[in-house]
């Protein structure tokens, strides 16, 4: 039975960076993987995601082109290739994983792991299909890092073939819908309604709030539903779906109520995207289960769960449910873990979205920032004066920040701009370093570039700033 100063359970952006991280500090770690190496972000979320988008991206940039004076003939769409190309970046990026657990001694088993004890760890080894052998490890700490899946809601209909989740819409070479109905105006909603738009696809959403993109500053949700509407995606807010059934002209019928009125519409694919949830089955053994938080493990400021040496983080605990919230998790984890002080502030996370313009934020936004008894001033930019903008012949957004009145300190930014979520580092370290918004501002920035705006944004907070384009064109 081999012992390790670590085992960790979960391979993706929480788990890998985890392990290699506690190699560096010179333990000896194992890691335990069930599926492919890279968990959900590489293998079905982010990577391929974003390999997608950032492929079809340039079919609406060659049709916009002709505004340039470039004009395009056959130009044509291989989904096939699309597929292939995604395909090839999940596998090079899961070698450069493999390569990192070989250049710092990290343990790899490929199984499915039980916790059977507070230092035990049950792993059903997969060698060959239908052959599998059991091996038990132990370790002084073990990190629970086993992710997130799909919610399914309990709507009738939801098991019907062609109704399927984001998981399964990015695994393997997936399908091309002729129509796909997204249940769900969420991040995952709104990016894979972006992505099957431009491969040709009629979209159509139905979000049960009052808007999509409910947990974002509510200016961005509009622009981000006017600029879905303008492309043809239909998009139903306050909706409610009754059920889902086989039939009609495209082979599924979905039912719902829309301001109090039953209306039904017509698919080829259904995507249940209604948010995703820990991912805990299976992961104790009986008698040994940690103390929960409704359905995630329950941790405690040091990721310590209930069972002393057990540590969880990422998406199998409450909180935001991002790749670079699981890895900068599992380094605090592993630094407190081992006695070091914690090299990361965890208290200020960027969230991103990689729609066409694409949105980031960071810090707290207009309505949280009076919610918590804050005397604000606002500085927005309007981003069809950025002279980037319009030589890219880019889409309307916005630069705005949050500062504190009296203080200027700078609370919170929201983008929606081409390359917003490069940006957004910028106005993380600044709030995090608490600087005000006179300090943002004195900074040179290069022009022509889009984080001019940043420079307008902080000069509009004391109506300084010199916007590039008469403000009656904008």
């Amino acid at each position: 039975m081999d012992s390790y100063d670590l085992i960790v359970i979960g391979s993706g952006p929480g788990g890998y960076v985890a392990a290699i991280k506690a190699a560096k500090l010179g333990k000896k770690v194992a890691i335990i993987e069930k599926g492919e190496i890279g968990g959900t972000c590489l293998n079905r979320g982010c990577i391929p995601t974003k390999t997608l988008m950032h492929s079809t991206h340039f079919i609406s940039e060659a049709k916009r082109m002709q505004n340039a004076g470039i004009s395009f003939t056959d130009l044509s769409l291989d989904y096939d290739k699309l597929i292939e190309r995604k395909d090839e970046v999940v596998a090079r990026i899961r070698k450069g994983i493999e390569g990192l657990f070989n250049a710092n001694g990290v343990k790899l088993y490929k199984g499915v792991a039980t916790v059977i004890s507070q230092n035990r760890v049950k792993v059903k080894l997969a060698s060959e299909p239908g052959i599998h052998s059991e091996e038990l490890v132990t370790a002084k700490n073990i990190l629970i890092a086993s992710g997130s899946v799909p919610v399914i809601p309990r709507i009738e209909g939801s098991a019907i073939k062609n109704v399927v989740t984001s998981d399964q819409l990015l695994e393997g070479k997936g399908r091309l819908y002729k129509k796909l109905l997204i249940i769900g105006g969420g991040v995952i909603g709104i990016e894979m309604a972006t992505i099957y738009k431009e491969l040709g696809c009629e979209i159509e959403i139905i979000e049960a709030m009052d808007r999509i993109l409910s947990g974002m500053d509510k200016e961005i949700s509009q622009t981000i539903t006017m600029g879905l509407k303008k492309r043809g995606i239909s998009v139903h807010t306050g909706a409610r779906v009754l059920k889902i059934t086989e039939g009609g002209s495209l082979g599924l019928v979905c039912e719902y109520i829309e301001k109090d009125n039953t209306k039904t519409t017509e698919a080829e694919g259904i995507l249940l995207s209604v948010g995703r949830r820990s991912h805990t089955e299976g992961l104790f053994e009986d008698g040994i289960a940690p103390v929960m938080d409704g359905a995630s493990i329950k941790v405690n400021a040091e990721f310590e769960t209930s069972i002393p040496g057990i540590y969880a983080i990422g998406d199998v605990i409450k909180g935001k449910q991002l790749a670079h919230v699981a890895s900068a998790q599992g380094i605090v984890a592993i630094e407190k873990m081992f006695g070091h002080k914690a090299s990361i502030d965890l208290d200020l996370i960027p969230s991103c979205i990689y729609t066409v313009p694409e949105v980031a934020t960071v810090g707290m936004d207009e309505a949280e920032a009076k919610a918590q008894g804050y005397d604000i001033k606002i500085g927005k930019y309007p981003m069809l004066g950025n002279s980037k903008t319009l030589l890219s012949m880019g889409e309307r957004g916005f630069v705005k920040l949050i500062c504190e009145a009296d203080t200027g300190r700078l609370l919170g930014a929201q983008l929606l701009c081409d390359r917003a979520t490069d940006m957004i580092g910028e106005l993380a370290l600044a709030i995090s370093k608490k600087l005000t918004y006179k300090e943002l501002g004195s900074i040179i920035r290069p022009h022509p570039t889009y984080e001019e705006a940043i420079t307008e944004a902080a000069d509009d907070i004391d109506n300084m700033a010199i916007h590039l384009m008469p403000r009656r064109t904008l």
